[in-house]
């Protein structure tokens, strides 16, 4: 079950035809997830464009409204304003294995084609998901993140797979969730794409369309968790957007998580990143000038309420799609579907 078959529309603007990511041409997402008696994990990836982002960095910015958290690869998009690398999705311990396999993973496929790696800057973020997964064992290394890249495609799946396996989200189970939004603007179609990695928030704050749905399952379930654990909102879009731009856009994101409920509590990482396949940047031009399109700064609203939109419903998505879990110590999370049809 995804977000759309609980009939409780978000927003006003048109969706993309998988409402997902990947609606945006040549963004791909790929999973492996690990599933016996102690680990409930996994690691997810976002290729950003269908050919080489080394060879043609893609722009890019990050916002976080809250810091805790242990991402990879921000300080220098901060700085530039570029993605040369896919993103990878994992948990808090496994961030350095997962680091240094994209390390390999790029090397290997530049070596193909006889270029040499003196640099990178690999992204990597993470959510917390011990309290589903025996998270000191570190199970995601070079292996997994191999696989999930080989899984790479446009109609991935959603829920509890890949990076999200072992999310918790408003105390119910979280995990991969989507949502995509077209804008037409002068005889064109833009998409503006996102993918949640959902482990944040309260039971007792949720709220789907206005209404208090985390209180009417609260009295049913026993457990009311902290608003921590931490939210990762990956953006796409093919709109010429500077890094600038996409910066703003991204600030966005923060009114998806407020208008399910989400105080943005002490614990909880709130990291956006997001990039436009648009304006590429050339790994080797000597020009001293480069050409740039850019958005008319007052007509930006439409992309605002997109990432907003997006926000919102790829969270709710991650929500939908998520499946019961138990956890090696017994904890269980329960899936809104379950949830849902007890309460409709």
């Amino acid at each position: 079950m995804r977000f759309i078959d609980l009939n409780l529309p978000v927003g006003e603007m048109e969706s993309g035809p998988l409402r997902r990511i990947s609606d945006v041409p040549g963004v791909s997402v790929g999973h492996c997830t690990v599933i016996n008696e102690r680990h409930q994990t996994g690691v997810t990836v976002v290729l950003p464009c269908a050919d080489d982002p080394f060879e043609r960095k893609l722009p890019c910015a990050c916002y976080v409204l809250n810091g805790f958290g242990k991402s990879l690869g921000l300080m220098q998009i901060d700085e530039l304003g570029q993605l040369e690398t896919p993103i990878a999705l994992t948990n808090t311990l496994n961030v350095g294995k997962v680091h240094d396999a994209l390390v390999s993973w790029v090397i290997g496929r530049e070596k193909e084609k006889g270029v040499s790696v003196r640099t990178l800057n690999p992204v990597v973020c993470e959510c917390n998901d011990a309290s589903l997964n025996d998270i000191e064992d570190r199970v995601i290394g070079e292996k997994e993140v191999f696989s999930a890249f080989r899984d790479a495609k446009a109609d991935f799946p959603v829920g509890a797979v890949g990076a999200g396996r072992g999310m918790t989200c408003h105390g119910l189970k979280g995990g991969i969730g989507s949502a995509s939004r077209v804008i037409r603007r002068d005889g064109q179609a833009y998409t503006v794409g996102v993918l949640a990695l959902t482990n944040h928030g309260r039971l007792h704050d949720l709220r789907i369309g206005g209404e208090e749905t985390g209180r009417e399952i609260e009295r049913r379930l026993s457990e009311d968790l902290p608003d921590k654990g931490s939210c990762i909102l990956i953006l796409a879009t093919d709109l010429p957007a500077t890094d600038r731009q996409l910066r703003r856009i991204l600030k966005r994101c923060a009114v998806g998580l407020i208008r399910l409920g989400s105080f943005i509590g002490h614990g909880s990482g709130e990291v956006f990143l997001g990039f436009s396949t648009a304006n590429r940047i050339p790994r080797e031009d000597a020009s001293f000038v480069q050409p740039c399109l850019r958005l008319n700064e007052d007509m930006m609203d439409a992309a605002f309420r997109a990432a907003a939109e997006c926000a919102e419903e790829a969270i709710l998505d991650s929500l939908a799609a998520g499946e019961t879990v138990t956890g090696y110590s017994g904890k269980v999370r329960r899936g809104l579907r379950e949830l849902w049809r007890n309460q409709k």
